[in-house]
């Protein structure tokens, strides 16, 4: 009796597993609050499920309030998603399986994940792109960084935190582009969910 209940248990939580998948939104819209403006983001969970799954527990848990961009290079990425405001790395839950290989690319306005060199190190942290980076696609040779969304409102926020002076961080491991003046995320909420993307 005992067993049946544990394999009943576990098949519950399976199922649920399935369905909280199957619930997810195709194109889920995110509006992300800044000290420097706002902007809306829309997300690719059928390209890439685990990231946006990931990056949407976050989101729920509050996780983002009180984060900042921490790494701006003009022309190139706005990366935030992992320090606090006192510069301190908040603790992450475990990382997830690289996805870059799902036809998405680095280009202008789209949203990926940071992560260390090993490619399956990405946890809360993201960045924006800035221009075309197509060098931080996957290759035949080596994994690339998971693009799993895109800016659809507010690319001139982006722009104007492209822009902004940055220098060396208060912390060691912040050695240089780090805004001078910190660019906080106040908070990102889930809009109506979407299961059609935006009209380009």
């Amino acid at each position: 009796m005992q067993k049946l209940l544990s394999l009943t248990l576990l098949m519950s939580l399976v199922a649920g597993s399935l369905y909280a998948q199957d619930a997810l939104p195709t194109y889920p819209r995110l509006l992300v609050e800044t000290s420097s403006g706002d902007f809306e983001v829309e997300l690719f969970s059928s390209k890439a499920p685990l990231t946006v799954r990931n990056f949407l527990d976050y989101v729920d848990s509050g996780f983002y309030e009180g984060t900042i961009f921490h790494r701006i290079v003009g022309g190139f990425v706005a990366q935030g998603g992992g320090y606090d405001m006192d510069y301190k790395l908040r603790p992450t839950r475990k990382s997830i399986p690289n996805e870059s290989g799902n036809g998405l690319s680095n280009r202008r306005g789209f949203v990926s994940m940071a992560r260390t060199g090993k490619p399956h190190s990405a946890d809360s942290q993201f960045y924006i792109n800035l221009a075309d980076n197509i060098a931080l696609d996957p290759r035949p040779t080596r994994w690339g960084y998971t693009v799993f969304g895109r800016v659809v409102e507010g690319m001139d926020v982006i722009d104007k935190i492209g822009y902004v002076a940055t220098g060396p961080g208060p912390v060691p491991q912040l050695k240089k582009d780090v805004p001078a003046e910190a660019i906080v995320i106040e908070k990102i909420t889930l809009l109506n969910p979407a299961n059609e993307p935006m009209a380009e």
